[in-house]
């Protein structure tokens, strides 16, 4: 899912505060209750072409090193505005070292290196095939990705006309069963993509049939990149609890990464807030996970008792970059107002958690507890 993007500065600046107007999203006695959910979810699904966009703009800039970018945004490429490059570069930088060093990291409890990742509203998100191509390659894992019907159906047919692509999935060509006949499902053996409305999660009796491909014995890492926060707070809560509570069981060693905004309450976010309530988009968590503080509970609240972590995108960049790779980004493009960049990268977090599977976790979440999402390079 997208990110949400940067209100409109100068009508903070000038203190104006009246609302912005009706959203798309807004209530309508012409629709049907079931009618106006599916427009509040075509709404949500339709941000990932928003993050597609804002991804390619900062690949083009030099910002970020993804060859397949390109494939999954829809007409030309658009330049987007350089904090809002620079903010896209720390976001994928910083999620991507952690899931590097959660793969590269060593089980002493454990023959088997293989892991897992879940990434939950994937949308079109390239880290899978980026991983299949990093070099040094990682150690062996498996990966899914569960969205919409209609997000996995655009990327599975983007995915299937694409030879480089289809090349990098270990065993496409020889499973018969490869994707589903609607087109929104995919499973191979080390990539797997799952048709569900996350919302049905929590109150379905028994597991989806396809999460019979996951794994519960091998250490895990959840993904949600600006997902968990378009649900009803307590559905979002029951979402990531049915990983750490019902799928897997206590012994498991799992880890959620979250990236999401926060700080509702001041003046910048409470434009933020009513600008995106003009494209009928809702952040149904923010107030309840506004801070820092608040989502590093969150993640204790769902069990991650070995360990977490949040951080601002702006104390990312501050702590977490090492001078020279400053000194590269800030060469790419003038970031004029400084003042913008740290109220937008304030306004935006990482947090990570983990546990440690009742002792058979030791080594998993070692890069994590040295360096964190750190970088130099």
């Amino acid at each position: 899912m997208a990110a949400p993007q940067i209100p409109n500065l100068n009508t903070l600046r000038r203190g104006q505060g009246r609302s912005l107007g009706r959203g798309r999203g807004a209530s309508s006695s012409s629709l049907s209750d079931e009618e106006e959910r599916a427009a509040k979810d075509q709404i949500v699904q339709q941000t990932d072409q928003d993050a597609n966009v804002s991804r390619l703009s900062a690949v083009e800039l030099g910002y970020l090193d993804d060859p397949f970018a390109k494939r999954f945004v829809s007409g030309p490429s658009q330049r987007r505005f350089p904090i809002i490059n620079r903010g896209t570069y720390v976001r994928t930088k910083a999620i991507d070292n952690l899931v590097h060093r959660f793969l590269c990291s060593s089980s002493f409890t454990s023959s088997s290196p293989k892991k897992q990742i879940i990434s939950l509203g994937a949308g079109s998100d390239t880290r899978f095939f980026r991983l299949r191509t990093h070099s040094p390659p990682p150690p062996p894992f498996l990966y899914h990705e569960i969205d919409f019907p209609t997000n996995n159906a655009q990327k599975i047919t983007t995915i299937t006309r694409s030879l480089d692509l289809l090349n990098l999935i270990p065993g496409y060509n020889s499973e018969p069963d490869t994707i589903s006949a609607n087109g929104t499902a995919l499973s191979t053996p080390n990539y797997h993509i799952h048709p569900l409305d996350l919302r049905t999660l929590s109150s379905s009796p028994e597991p989806p049939q396809s999460f019979k491909t996951i794994d519960t014995t091998l250490p895990t890492l959840i993904i949600s990149e600006c997902c968990l926060i378009y649900l009803p707070p307590h559905l979002a809560d029951s979402t990531a609890t049915y990983f750490t509570r019902t799928l897997f069981p206590p012994t498991t060693p799992l880890g959620l990464i979250l990236y999401e905004p926060i700080n509702p309450h001041s003046a910048f976010g409470k434009v933020m807030v009513r600008n995106l309530a003009t494209r009928g988009i809702v952040l149904q968590t923010l107030y309840k996970y506004e801070s820092l503080e608040a989502q590093r509970g969150r993640l204790r609240g769902y069990g991650f008792a070995g360990g977490q972590e949040a951080k601002t995108v702006d104390g990312v960049w501050e702590e977490g970059v090492g001078r020279a790779e400053k000194e590269r980004v800030a060469g790419l493009e003038m970031v004029d107002e400084v003042e913008e960049w740290r109220l937008l990268a304030g306004h935006y977090c990482v947090a990570w958690g983990w546990r440690d599977g009742e002792g058979n976790g030791e080594g998993v979440w070692e890069g994590w507890k040295e360096r964190g999402c750190a970088w130099d390079g």
